[in-house]
Parts: C-alpha cells; structure tokens; sequence
C-alpha cells in the first residue's frame, strides 16, 4: 500500500509566500507602483489579503503537493498560473476597479511572481532537508545527565 503525502507538509513553504507578497505588497504601495481601491479588511489598501492569504496561500499548497520532486513541470505550472494572473486577472481587477497599476506593466507582475516562485522552491528544498534531519537522527546516543542540586548534597553532608 503506498503512503499517502501529506499537503500540509507544505504548509511553511505557503506561509513564506504569503510573507513574501504581503512584502511585494508593501513595497508597491510604498513606491506607489500600483493602487489598491478595494479591500475586504480595512487594513487591505495596503497588501490584497484575499490575494495573499487566499488565493496564493493554497495556490502554493496546491503547486507544491501537485509538482514538488519534479522541478521543470513546477516551473511549467508557476509560468502558466503566473501568466494568467499578470495578463488576465490583474486585467479583471482593473476592469472591476479594485486594483489599478500606476508605474508598472503588467509583465512586471508577471516576473515579480515569476522571481517570487525561483525563491519558494529552494525554500521547500530546505525545509524537506530539516525535516528528514529532524525525523530520521538517531536518538540513541542522547544522554541525560541529571546532576544533584549542590545544596542536596550540603544538607545530607551535615546530617
């Protein structure tokens, strides 16, 4: 019987993205690169939390689970789902008014999510790494050594 993977074994990987765009967020509303219009949360002029915490959260779980072990096809999948973001939502949340971009392009877009993708799988890579290090050492050799409190040994010296 084959062992099922887990998706939640991405869960920190999915957790970097969000950081990582909420960080893309934040600079763009810093250098006025694009204008968030309409936010679910009041705080969301500045970062897209239905982007971040939504839409790119478990579209990351799902990439990884899906491609992780098989780089090109992650990068096939990353090079599609990030296309139809820059060149076809973004174009939607214009067209709905709820973003518009002011000095970026829309192939900015595209190759900051592209970039964003290049760092998220060396960061799975390592997180795999700690993992198999922490579940697979050896815990054998661990001794504990338990010394006896000095003032112990003080009283049971005067008795």
């Amino acid at each position: 019987m084959m062992k099922k993977k887990s998706i939640y074994r991405y869960m920190p990987v999915c957790i970097f993205s969000a950081l990582l765009v909420t960080i893309v967020y934040e600079i763009g509303y810093t250098y006025k690169l694009w204008i968030l219009k309409d936010a679910i949360v009041p705080w969301g002029y500045v970062t897209n939390t239905a982007f971040a915490y939504g839409v790119f959260l478990v579209g990351t779980m799902w990439v990884f689970h899906f491609t992780f072990g098989r780089f090109w096809l992650y990068v096939v999948a990353n090079l599609l789902l990030d296309a139809f973001y820059a060149f076809v939502f973004h174009r939607i949340e214009e067209k709905l008014g709820i973003a518009d971009l002011i000095s970026v392009k829309h192939y900015h877009i595209f190759l900051i999510m592209v970039g964003l993708s290049f760092i998220l799988y060396p960061y799975q890579l390592w997180q795999v790494k700690v993992w198999k290090i922490m579940v697979h050492k050896d815990r054998d050799d661990i001794t504990v050594r338990i010394n006896t409190p000095t003032w112990l040994t003080k009283k049971e010296k005067a008795k």
